[in-house]
């Protein structure tokens, strides 16, 4: 079902509507966009090319200034404008531009954006110079502002003000929050009043707040927002290349559409499905042992997973993949907490000794799991299964990956608990966590998790423990806050290594998990010899 789109306005604006949209469509497409890109290089020709001049002190201000004084700082006005112009419409819209105007309107958007960086720059500069300081410290400023002290017209000045009030609340805003009701209402049969009251009790607080409330917002927000779409566009991007990749043609062949809904699909969700798993287990296993080299395949529990798998495979040659999902979960619990056993009751000062126990444990847990496959004579069926590699992912054997999203949910859900947890099993229980409980639950979690991605995929070494780091060495350890950041980049990671190990060889292809075996190692040396530097 597609998503009904509700029109920008009903019953009483009907008409008027449909009249300010053919005399806007004459106006900005004959007039209007035409006078802006000629005032946007009459201004850079009269500023002698302020946006290309002034864009090292632009950048030295924005980033230098985080105190208001008085009003909003540089980085948040920043910021507001940032938010109030990065939205839904701009990535529809350029979407749109380039489904009509082809590539080259990539082009013409660049330029367009270069010369009206001139034009803000005019706009910006006429609000700093004709702002009026309130009683309570703040500031006002704007066109209406600079047409009513800088023109002298006051008229002019309430027109303006009347317009662009009517233009925000029934065309910009209006037209956003339809949109967003007619997508929940078509996807998720949400009716439009609910959308509408859920809409203004989220923007009601910060809209009444102030100005300086909406900077405070957007000074946190807008760069987060900003971050995760071009992270989600990076990702997008790498996750088409790999529903494209293959020696199979998919265009050419009379069979290429099947091919490509029952194997690149496929593979392309379990690429999605597996990196954030393996990310998402190693933050929450970093988080409740306070270690940063940790990860499933660094305590042993692929392995412990693996030999789940074996034994259901032992018992029940013919076993669903859900059966043996289920045993490897099992011993996936077990080892991880054995593993945690094993840390409490032993006392390790160095954190570089916790992986190697792991490591340890795991070899040991491999070791009975060949002996077994020797004996049983499932010894080449073990190396297949645990070798990591999407090959083997297909329609029909893949589904299970679907649990990842509920695992997801809950980490979100206890977020907090775990973060507490994190910082020790004393701090925690003051603050009135559950500590036991909470690591019981992140155990389940990860267990849960490892045990499904190493029965459809197999070993992701080293994938939990690079993408944690290198999102904690920017945002901290806070849970909830990195763990989109933490499934956007394990997704990217993971599927960068299985384009590569499609493409290496080609027309072959060699296990992701070597790619990722190589990258994680090196990772992992680096992690060390920064633990060594630091002073003790």
């Amino acid at each position: 079902m597609f998503p009904v789109v509700l029109p920008p306005t009903a019953g009483f604006f009907d008409r008027p509507a449909d009249l300010l949209d053919q005399v806007s469509g004459h106006l900005y497409g004959g007039f209007l966009a035409w006078l802006l890109i000629a005032a946007g290089i009459w201004f850079t020709v009269r500023t002698r090319g302020v946006q290309v001049r002034l864009f090292g002190q632009m950048l030295r201000a924005i980033a230098g200034s985080r105190d208001g004084d008085g009003g909003i700082s540089s980085f948040q006005a920043f910021t507001i404008g940032l938010a109030s112009r990065v939205g839904t419409g701009n990535i529809v819209g350029v979407a749109l531009a380039i489904t009509l105007g082809g590539p080259g309107a990539v082009f013409w958007m660049w330029v367009v954006a270069i010369v009206g960086m001139a034009t803000g720059f005019i706009e910006a500069t006429l609000a700093q110079m004709y702002k009026i300081r309130h009683p309570e410290g703040t500031f006002r400023g704007g066109p209406a502002y600079y047409i009513s002290r800088g023109l002298g017209s006051r008229r002019w000045a309430g027109v303006f003000a009347v317009v662009i009030t009517f233009v925000f609340g029934f065309a910009y805003e209006a037209t956003q929050a339809n949109a967003i009701s007619g997508v929940m209402q078509g996807t998720f049969d949400v009716p439009p009043a609910w959308t509408a009251v859920i809409l203004i009790l989220l923007t009601a607080p910060v809209v009444f707040g102030g100005i300086t409330v909406v900077a405070r917002i957007a000074e946190w927000m807008a760069p987060i927002m900003a971050g995760l779409y071009a992270l989600l566009a990076i990702v997008v991007l790498l996750l088409v290349v790999s529903l494209l990749t293959g020696k199979y043609s998919i265009f050419s062949r009379s069979d290429g559409g099947e091919m490509f809904l029952n194997v690149r699909v496929p593979r392309t969700i379990a690429l999605i499905l597996a990196g954030a798993a393996m990310s998402m287990s190693g933050l929450v296993m970093q988080l409740i042992t306070q270690n940063r080299f940790v990860e499933p395949t660094t305590t042993g529990t692929t392995e412990w997973a693996g030999l789940g798998l074996l034994l259901v495979m032992a018992i029940a040659p013919r076993a669903s993949v859900l059966v043996r999902m289920v045993g490897a979960v099992v011993m996936a619990f077990v080892g991880t907490m054995v593993f945690f056993l094993f840390l409490r009751r032993v006392s390790l000062r160095s954190s570089l000794l916790v992986p190697i126990v792991g490591i340890m444990l795991g070899s040991v847990v491999s070791a009975l799991s060949t002996f077994f496959a020797l004996k049983t004579n499932m010894l080449q069926s073990l190396g297949v299964w645990f070798q990591g590699s999407f090959t083997s992912v297909y329609r029909g054997q893949y589904e299970v990956l679907w649990l990842v999203l509920l695992v997801a949910a809950a980490v979100f859900h206890y977020a907090d608990r775990l973060t507490a947890a994190g910082l020790g099993q004393d701090v925690a229980t003051s603050i009135g966590v559950d500590y036991r409980r909470t690591v019981l639950v992140g155990t389940g979690l990860i267990a849960l998790a490892t045990g499904t991605v190493t029965v459809v995929v197999g070993s992701l070494p080293f994938l939990g423990l690079i993408v944690p780091n290198l999102v904690s060495m920017r945002r901290g350890d806070d849970l909830r806050s990195n763990l989109p950041w933490v499934c956007l980049v394990g997704i990217g990671l993971v599927t960068v290594c299985d384009l590569l190990a499609r493409t290496i060889i080609s027309p072959f292809e060699i296990p992701v998990s070597v790619v990722l075996g190589i990258v994680g190692a090196a990772v992992f040396v680096v992690l060390i010899i920064r633990r060594l530097g630091r002073p003790s």
